[in-house]
């Protein structure tokens, strides 16, 4: 059984890294803000430096004294150790988009040629609804919404 005393990931900055992380850690970069989540990720690690001279912090210290969870503090250490210190200062970028979009560009093309030509014979105009069902009537997509219609044409124009 593993002792749970025992960390598995051990952060031990540099001189450099150190420097940097205190700067970030004060706050300000001139007269700009730094941003809040950055602070206190900087504080977090500037404490559990394990090095010659880190202030070598507890877990239930650091999460008594910043107000977050162990666990937290474990993912931030591994992520510091395996990517560096000041990785943990920047956001994981996201891989794929969270919904795949329903036009790709011909589909947009198709659909901004639709909206702008003659609106069907007794009608006025085109709306978004009809733009949606005719979408579908020319087998752009299977099915889509107007809302989705809306949007993207919103992001053309």
């Amino acid at each position: 059984m593993e002792d749970p005393t025992v960390k598995k990931y051990i952060v031990k900055l540099t001189e450099e890294e150190r420097t940097e992380l205190g700067r970030v850690a004060a706050g300000k970069n001139g007269k700009q803000n730094i941003a809040a989540w950055k602070v206190l990720r900087a504080k977090v690690l500037l404490k559990c430096d394990q090095g010659q001279r880190g202030p070598k912090w507890t877990d239930e210290r650091l999460a008594a004294a910043f107000d977050v969870s162990t666990r937290c503090l474990e993912k931030w250490r591994q992520r510091a150790v395996e990517e560096g210190p000041l990785a943990t200062l920047e956001r994981k970028p996201r891989l794929t988009p969270p919904v795949p979009a329903m036009l790709d560009g011909d589909g947009e093309a198709q659909l901004t040629k639709l909206a702008c030509s003659v609106p069907p014979k007794g009608r006025s105009r085109w709306t978004l609804r009809l733009l949606a069902e005719h979408l579908v009537e020319l087998e752009v997509v299977g099915s889509i919404s107007h809302e989705t219609v809306r949007q993207v044409l919103k992001k053309a124009s």
